[in-house]
């Protein structure tokens, strides 16, 4: 005879009960508001490439959240796996009516909004790394809890998604320097608390932006952006294509989302896309 925790698998650890679906679907999904559908699958491989496949198909404001990821992707193509409804696994579908080379704000629009709902909704401070990491403190270490991938999509989409660690414990963690919002200290883990915030501070900060024509200092996103990212004010070292390396001291970002380097010689590099390694505090 099998035991209700067997029958129920991996299902029943009752400290990660699966999100409410019916309940986000009304909260989210309003009339007049930017989201326009809203699904919760089991497990997928990624949701990012599930939604890009029928970005032509479906409407601007499609949300897509897996329980569990398979082969979730993260930058340069690594991978992103963690326990199921261990984090927060979700994809999103957009489709800007700004000029296309303001697009490139859009994963760093998402850090900030993520940023924003989780500090109020899990009481949690988390900072920004360029161009795409969520990090928190353990134990004022600075850790990896999240990270974000836009790619465009169909004919005129862009899909973004984000990944969040939300409750994964020490023993759990795919690497040292990861970290989660459990480990941190958050005040709540609630995922459906927390998804409602993040979804409803991204609606707001894109509506912000779409409306400013997508600049992102008339919406107000450089400077919340800079506020945030600690990345800023640091010696980083930024690993280029071409299997080019640059080091020295990061010092702003762009109008275009490009992390300014003040260099060895004395003069500045603008960096569109690039690994980076915080080396230590400026100074």
């Amino acid at each position: 005879m099998t035991s209700s925790q067997d029958s129920a698998g991996r299902w029943s650890d009752l400290d990660r009960p699966p999100l409410n679906a019916p309940s986000l679907r009304r909260a989210l999904v309003l009339p007049d508001a930017l989201w326009t559908s809203f699904d919760v699958v089991e497990s997928t491989g990624s949701t990012n490439s599930d939604l890009a496949a029928r970005a032509d198909e479906l409407p601007e404001g499609a949300v897509l959240v897996a329980e569990e990821q398979t082969a979730g992707r993260g930058r340069l193509d690594r991978t992103w796996s963690a326990p199921a409804r261990s984090g927060l696994f979700l994809s999103v579908l957009l489709k800007p009516a700004v000029p296309t080379h303001h697009w490139g704000w859009l994963p760093l629009l998402t850090g900030v909004a993520a940023a924003s709902g989780l500090a109020k909704a899990a009481g949690t401070d988390l900072s920004l790394k360029w161009p795409n990491d969520l990090l928190v403190k353990v134990a004022g270490e600075e850790r990896k809890a999240g990270g974000i991938l836009a790619e465009r999509a169909g004919r005129d989409g862009v899909v973004i998604g984000l990944g969040i660690n939300v409750t994964l414990r020490e023993d759990e963690l795919p690497v040292p320097a990861a970290g989660s919002l459990l480990l941190a200290d958050a005040v709540s883990t609630d995922r459906d608390t927390l998804l409602r915030a993040i979804l409803r501070s991204l609606e707001q900060w894109y509506g912000d932006w779409v409306r400013a024509g997508g600049d992102p200092a008339a919406s107000g996103l450089q400077d919340a952006y800079a506020a945030g990212c600690a990345t800023l004010g640091r010696r980083i070292r930024a690993d280029l294509p071409g299997e080019r390396m640059l080091e020295g001291e990061a010092v702003g970002v762009d109008d275009d989302g490009r992390l300014v380097v003040a260099t060895e010689g004395g003069g500045t590099e603008a960096v569109a896309a690039g690994d980076v390694v915080h080396l230590r505090a400026a100074g």
